[in-house]
Formats: structure tokens, C-alpha cells, sequence
């Protein structure tokens, strides 16, 4: 089977069902609405590929009897009495960002090359986001 493209939304409503077959299977499919393009993918799919290629390089740091957590470019960071506290706590800072991100972050010269980053974080669950951070390959 091949790609499936449609050149309108109205084509893409009436074929919904081949065009989501088609993204659930892995093969390209895209709808054209005025002048833009949109992919319909897999969300497994792409969560899977942008936290091969997005790496969390995620900092920990042991001092006065606790953990600090935070990801070198990023303006996030969390601290707990432990490493599990830690990790939990960046998780909500990380839902935090991308909420803030899709806001009004997103068009700010410093953030806006983060969609990668905030689509992993939308499309994972909590611990999905805890793999990702401390390097567990899923």
C-alpha cells in the first residue's frame, strides 16, 4: 500500500477511515487545507520517535539530604527528598512548561524550537515522561 494524500479537508472527511489506516499503519498521510499541509501519524508512533530524538539530558544533583533535577535549556527544574519525589516533581514542571508553551511560549524566539519536546510531553503518559527522563529506552 502507498501514501494517501488529500487535497481537501472535505476529500480527507469523506476517506477518514483510510486516511487514519493509513497513519496507524505507518504510511504517509496527509490533508491539504488552504495553503498548508497537515501528516496525520500514529501518536505511539511519533512519541516513540521524538523521545529517540529528543533526550532528556536530564541533570541530578544529590546535596542537603535531597535530589534537584533539571534539563540544561530548558527553564525547569525540581527538587524532593528523594529521587522518585524529583523525578515526579519535573514531571508536573515539564506538564507545566508545555502548557505554558502552547499558551504563549511558543511564538517566543527562545522557546518556539521546543515543539518537538512538548508534543513528547502531550503525548506521554506520567510514566512515560519518568522513563524518558531518567534514560529508559521503551
Amino acid at each position: 500500500m502507498s501514501a494517501v494524500h488529500y487535497e481537501s479537508y472535505t476529500q480527507a472527511r469523506a476517506h477518514l477511515k483510510d486516511l487514519l489506516d493509513a497513519a496507524d499503519e505507518g504510511r504517509v498521510a496527509t490533508v491539504r487545507r488552504d495553503s498548508g499541509r497537515a501528516a496525520v501519524v500514529d501518536v505511539e508512533r511519533l512519541r516513540h520517535y521524538l523521545a529517540l530524538v529528543c533526550p532528556s539530558k536530564a541533570q541530578t544533583v544529590a546535596e542537603a539530604g535531597g535530589w534537584s533535577l533539571f534539563i540544561p535549556g530548558l527553564p525547569v527544574a525540581a527538587d524532593g527528598a528523594t529521587f522518585d519525589e524529583a523525578i515526579a516533581e519535573m514531571v508536573q514542571a515539564l506538564r507545566e512548561y508545555a502548557e505554558d508553551w502552547q499558551d504563549r511560549l511558543r511564538t517566543a524566539t527562545n522557546h518556539q524550537d521546543h515543539w518537538g519536546l512538548v508534543q513528547l510531553i502531550a503525548l506521554s503518559d506520567d510514566q512515560q515522561l519518568r522513563d524518558w527522563l531518567v534514560g529508559v529506552a521503551r
